[in-house]
């Protein structure tokens, strides 16, 4: 009889001890893939953005191509993608203060390109220009494109931010590392990223 418990016993610990490792090891895996959900998108997200920064330069040769063109606007766009392509996050720390950081610069080129668009605006024959048609139509796709990755990849970290803060995924987060990821804040106040008005009347 006494045997007979005593195996009873270690079938339930046995037990217990299975469908623990069994829940650990789940919770783990769906971690990892939620992280690497949240990177991958990351790389869209850069994607985009590095898309537009390859458009400048062209849109600089074509604008400074026609004489009296105001120079300081130019230098300003000049000096903010210089700024933006300096700031890179390390997609494994995808914290507050770094994707403020990332923000506060492309911010800063959106609104560049901004203040340029209102200056060509006193520029019929550029307006007009074929290349700088195609530029226009190119930033224009572009500027929608971040705004769809940029929703996207506040989606999967949503999706993995509330995965890791359930009860008792929380304590299995905290045991191996995984921490809160940071949201694109639309609404950021001073950082908030100008809209890149391309249009022409």
């Amino acid at each position: 009889m006494n045997i007979s418990k005593k195996w009873i016993v270690i079938a339930i610990v046995a037990a217990v001890v299975l469908l623990l490792y069994s829940s650990i090891k789940g919770t783990y895996n769906n971690m990892v893939t939620k992280d690497e959900n949240v990177k991958a998108q990351w790389g869209n997200v850069e994607n985009v953005y590095q898309r537009r920064l390859d458009l400048i330069p062209n849109l600089v040769n074509t604008v400074k191509g026609y004489a009296n063109f105001e120079q300081q606007t130019l230098t300003q766009v000049i000096e903010a993608r210089a700024k933006a392509t300096s700031v890179n996050i390390n997609p494994d720390k995808l914290d507050a203060q770094s994707l403020k950081q990332f923000q506060s610069a492309q911010g800063e080129l959106s609104s560049a390109l901004s203040r340029l668009m209102v200056v060509v605006e006193r520029y019929p024959d550029l307006k007009a220009n074929q290349n700088f048609l195609d530029l226009q139509a190119q930033l224009e796709g572009t500027e929608n494109r971040i705004a769809v990755e940029r929703r996207k990849f506040n989606e999967m970290v949503k999706d993995y931010n509330a995965y890791i803060r359930k009860f008792p995924k929380n304590i299995w987060a905290s045991l191996f590392g995984f921490e809160k990821k940071a949201y694109f804040e639309a609404e950021a106040g001073a950082e908030k990223a100008p809209k890149v008005d391309f249009g022409t009347n």
